[in-house]
C-alpha cells in the first residue's frame, strides 16, 4: 500500500498558525475542522463584487430610484469590507428599510464580504444563500462561498459531504459564469480581465482543496497546478498541499519542487515546507524496488 501522506490540522488554520505536520496514513482521517481562522485570499475582491451588482442595476433601461434609497446604497459600498462591524450595520439597517429594493442582492453580497471578514462562517453562508437566490450566477459569492467551505471543512460534521458537494458546485457555476460574463461598464479592459483572472484562480484552488478533502490526490493536484500556473501571489497552502497530493502519487520530484517553493513564502508553514521539501527528494534519492 502506498503512502497517504495527510493534513492531520484544519487548512485555514494551518496557514494563519502553521499547526501542520505530514503523516502516513491509509485514510486521512483526523483533519481537523470546525470554525477555525481561515487566511485571507488575494483572489477575492468583494469590492468589486458589489461594483458588478451595482452596474447590473444601473444598466436596467428606464429604472428609476428613490435618491434617498440610491444614497443609502451608496453609503453602504463606500464603507470597506475591512470595517466589518460598520458594513454590515449598514447594510443590515439598509435591508430593514429598502426590504424589497433593486439593490438587495448588491447589499447580500456586500455583507457577504463583511461576514467574511469577521468569519461568521453561518452568517455568511445564509446571506450568500439569499444573494444566490435573487443572483444565482454571483461569480464573487460562488467563488467566495465555495472556497470557504474546504478550508472550514469539519470533517465530522453530519452534512460533511454534503458541504463539499456544494463547494464543488459553487466554483464550477462561478467557472462556467466567467466564461461567457460581460464586462461591466464600470470596469476597465485590464480591470475586468485582472479580475476574471482572480476569480478563476480562487475557483480552481478552492476545487483543489475540495478534491484533497475527498483523497482524490490526482484531481487536487490537476486544479491546484491551474491555480497556481502563472500566478505571482501564489497561495503557500495550495503549493503545500500540492506537495502532499504529489507526494501520494509518488511524484517526489514534482512534491520537492512544490515544497521548495512554498519554502521560499515567508509565513507560518515556511519552515514546514523546507523540512518537507527535503525529505521528498530524500524519497527521489532513494534506489527503485
Amino acid at each position: 500500500m502506498r503512502n497517504s501522506w495527510i493534513l492531520p490540522a484544519t487548512l485555514g488554520f494551518l496557514a494563519a498558525a502553521g499547526a501542520i505536520c505530514a503523516v502516513s496514513s491509509s485514510r486521512a482521517q483526523g483533519m481537523g475542522g470546525g470554525q477555525q481562522a481561515v487566511p485571507r485570499t488575494t483572489s477575492t475582491d468583494m469590492q468589486q463584487t458589489e461594483l458588478h451588482a451595482l452596474t447590473d442595476v444601473q444598466r436596467q433601461p428606464g429604472l428609476k430610484i428613490d435618491p434617498r434609497e440610491q444614497n443609502a446604497y451608496d453609503a453602504f459600498y463606500r464603507v470597506s469590507p475591512e470595517l466589518a462591524d460598520k458594513k454590515i450595520q449598514s447594510g443590515l439597517a439598509f435591508l430593514e428599510k429598502y426590504p424589497t429594493s433593486i439593490f438587495t442582492e448588491a447589499v447580500d453580497a456586500g455583507l457577504v464580504s463583511a461576514y467574511y471578514e469577521r468569519q461568521d462562517w453561518k452568517a455568511l453562508y445564509s446571506t450568500a444563500d439569499k444573494a444566490l437566490a435573487l443572483k444565482p450566477d454571483d461569480v464573487d459569492v460562488l467563488a467566495t462561498v465555495g472556497w470557504v467551505i474546504p478550508h472550514v471543512f469539519d470533517p465530522h460534521d453530519e452534512n460533511a459531504t454534503e458541504q463539499l458537494s456544494k463547494a464543488e458546485e459553487y466554483e464550477k457555476r462561478a467557472l462556467q459564469a466567467l466564461s461567457s460574463m460581460a464586462k461591466p461598464a464600470k470596469l476597465t479592459d485590464a480591470q475586468f480581465a485582472a479580475s476574471k483572472a482572480e476569480k478563476t484562480i480562487q475557483a480552481h484552488s478552492a476545487l483543489g482543496l475540495v478534491y484533497f478533502r475527498r483523497e482524490d490526490y490526482a484531481g487536487s493536484a490537476a486544479e491546484l497546478q491551474q491555480s497556481l500556473q502563472n500566478n505571482p501571489h501564489a497561495d503557500p497552502t495550495d503549493l503545500y498541499v500540492l506537495g502532499v497530493d504529489l507526494q501520494n502519487l509518488n511524484r517526489f520530484n514534482d512534491a520537492a519542487e512544490a515544497f521548495s517553493r512554498c519554502a521560499q513564502v515567508a509565513g507560518a508553514l515556511q519552515d514546514r515546507c523546507k523540512q518537507d521539501a527535503d525529505e521528498a527528494k530524500g524519497k527521489i534519492a532513494q534506489p527503485k524496488q
